[in-house]
């Protein structure tokens, strides 16, 4: 309650955060933003309109195709 004070004694670092802080024993996933965005890439092609699906497939064979002739 922080009109009566209670906002005070936590900290407002604690109330944003809602975690431990990081110098008192709090945990750090270094493979957060890693597992984030596999999350993400996976999620935004499941919601892919299978039009562009397609479209997105055909553009990254052509790719690889290109990509072998040039090497």
């Amino acid at each position: 309650m922080v009109e009566y004070g209670g906002g005070i004694e936590n900290g407002p670092a604690g109330q944003v955060s809602g975690g431990q802080p990081l110098g008192n024993g709090g945990a750090v996933d270094l493979g957060g933003g890693v597992e984030q965005f596999v999350n993400q890439a996976v999620h935004t092609v499941t919601t892919m309109d299978p039009v562009w699906l397609v479209i997105w497939i055909v553009v990254a064979f052509l790719g690889l195709v290109i990509l072998r002739r040039a090497f």
